[in-house]
């Protein structure tokens, strides 16, 4: 087992089997062991790799989309552009050299990453070097400065903390994580009590048969409603690409990824890439409840097409060999096609009521 075993067995062994959600938040964010906070896991040589490793233009599509959102807004100087969840910087790099050419936007722009882990900044602080932005780092979204801005995250609510109810004879109980009967491993476990059946969406409390897990995000839900609120209260607009269900649905979603391999997601926590789908009616439904307006959700390739993609692909492929013209009608394939991440991946956006954002208006 992982270094981190000892420290979650030893709360198990004090205070009883722990939630899914405190499993995730140990495995992902101890301040040593933490799998984000001591590595950089993407890329090839990584365990996963994300839209904006594949290519250069999903970056520069959300670069375009950033800089005419601005303009819609009325070019307000400064603007607090905020990204959640940053990775390498690779996604913000590229949507910068976009973005810049779009007049006085790099004057006006004030560029924040969200981000807690010490190896991915120094990543990030690399990638922003080329584009003479430096951001501030913050923890968390609440520290970033008043007044307009644009949020973008991608694959970003999919490694936060989620709940796992199950269904039951009579009702719902809460699965949690202990230890196995030998005490040297994790197991899955129940919580002892039912649940507050309300916690299930009302469609699937009684139609779920015995068995059937429901995944509550709280977590990211409450980042949502600190964006949205400022997004309606300050001016503005956030955009969310993640992979998950458009509607409430039941299904274990939570799995863990190494070396581009799907293992058991008890085995090495700390270790691993531990993700689950996320569940955009919870969003969306957390967003409206800010007072926001939310647009989609709709498949992120139907979204990179209206932003003109295929175009940027071919500007690419114009004078290049035919290895690259390879490589870059592979990675577009990749990002749009419906068998690849073309649907599986949805994207939203968040902005203040009556606030119309491409691909949505214009």
């Amino acid at each position: 087992m992982s270094d981190l075993f000892d420290i979650i067995k030893a709360e198990i062994n004090s205070d009883g089997a722990i939630t899914v959600a405190r499993y995730m938040e140990l495995a992902l964010a101890h301040p040593e062991h933490g799998y984000y906070m001591k590595q950089d896991p993407f890329g090839e040589d990584g365990d996963f790799t994300t839209a904006p490793e594949i290519s250069q233009m999903f970056g520069e599509m959300i670069g375009l989309w950033t800089a005419v959102v601005w303009q819609a807004m009325g070019q307000p100087d400064p603007l607090n552009l905020v990204e959640v969840g940053p990775g390498r910087g690779t996604l913000m790099a590229d949507a910068l050299r976009a973005a810049y050419a779009m007049e006085d936007f790099d004057d006006a722009a004030r560029l924040w990453l969200i981000e807690t882990s010490p190896a991915l900044r120094e990543k990030q602080k690399r990638a922003m070097t080329p584009t003479m932005m430096m951001p501030a780092w913050r923890d968390d979204f609440d520290a970033v400065g008043s007044g307009p801005l644009v949020v973008i995250g991608n694959e970003f609510f999919d490694a936060l903390p989620i709940h796992q109810y199950e269904r039951v004879e009579g009702g719902w109980r809460e699965r949690m994580v202990g230890l196995n009967d030998a005490g040297d491993g994790l197991a899955f476990t129940l919580s002892a009590d039912l649940i507050d059946s309300t916690l299930i969406p009302e469609g699937l409390r009684d139609e779920t048969p015995v068995g059937g897990v429901f995944e509550h995000q709280p977590a990211s839900c409450d980042v949502m409603r600190k964006i949205a609120t400022r997004v309606v209260e300050q001016g503005g607009a956030a955009l969310f690409i993640d992979y998950g269900h458009g509607e409430d649905a039941v299904g274990d979603t939570l799995q863990a990824v190494q070396g581009h391999e799907f293992v058991d997601v008890l085995s090495h926590p700390g270790d691993v890439d531990l993700t689950a789908h996320v569940g955009f009616e919870q969003l969306m439904t957390a967003a409206r409840d800010a007072g926001a307006e939310v647009l989609g959700p709709v498949p992120q390739g139907a979204f990179l097409e209206r932003l003109g993609m295929r175009q940027r692909a071919d500007m690419l492929m114009m004078n290049a060999s035919e290895e690259q013209m390879a490589e870059v009608d592979a990675a577009y394939a990749r990002l749009t096609d419906p068998e690849q991440m073309g649907v599986l991946f949805k994207v939203i956006a968040v902005v203040p009521p009556g606030f119309g954002v491409p691909p949505w208006a214009g």
